[in-house]
């Protein structure tokens, strides 16, 4: 196995669905982060192909001037995803307790997923399932920074430099037969630790992980 038991665990072990019951219609990183993001989604998506948003909220960072076929939305706050203005459909399911997707064979041109990753407690069947639904020469997007909600996020994620997260989701997409090499994107914060968790512009770190299916 990929993780060790203790490695999954988190400190707050009660249902996550409890801890999302409540939407949060905020951004969870900083304006600079987003525009890494958006831009890095400009270069690596095209026009006209359908995408799966994996554990997505009430915004998508998606380019406003890109128009896709089909956007598939997943979460875990209904309210969240019924507000997001670029799905074209949602699903809600807790994938620490179900990681098997709803979702048809290579039936997706790209999977997203933004600063969610470190929720996974069984990452090798999530991203099995995300290959899964890609279809062949698909790109997934795996984008975080520093930030999260810690009491959630598991231990391996905790205990890690923000280099050992980018190798550890790296090993999450190496674990998988048939994606691609992973290669990273990223861009480091010049501002203080202090300073970041105090809101200072520009001051989250931006890590994208990205891996196509062969």
């Amino acid at each position: 196995m990929l993780l060790r038991p203790n490695d999954r665990t988190k400190l707050d072990d009660t249902d996550d669905k409890l801890f999302y019951s409540l939407p949060r219609f905020v951004t969870h990183v900083d304006e600079s982060f987003i525009q890494q993001l958006t831009d890095s989604y400009r270069q690596l998506l095209k026009p006209n192909t359908r995408i799966l948003d994996l554990m997505s909220s009430w915004v998508s960072h998606l380019p406003e001037e890109i128009n896709f076929s089909h956007i598939e939305g997943h979460g875990l706050n209904a309210d969240e995803l019924s507000r997001n203005p670029r799905l074209n459909n949602y699903f809600v399911q807790n994938l620490n307790d179900k990681p098997q997707l709803p979702l048809q064979d290579n039936d997706f041109d790209a999977v997203l997923n933004c600063v969610s990753v470190q929720y996974l407690q069984y990452p090798e069947a999530v991203f099995s399932e995300i290959h899964r639904v890609l279809k062949p020469g698909g790109v997934a997007i795996i984008s975080f920074s520093n930030r999260m909600f810690y009491q959630k996020a598991i231990q391996a994620w905790r205990d890690a430099s923000e280099s050992g997260r980018v190798e550890l989701v790296k090993s999450y997409f190496t674990g998988v037969s048939g994606f691609t090499t992973p290669e990273v994107i990223s861009r480091q914060s010049s501002v203080p630790n202090f300073l970041q968790w105090l809101g200072a512009g520009g001051g989250d770190p931006f890590y994208a992980v990205v891996a196509y299916k062969q």
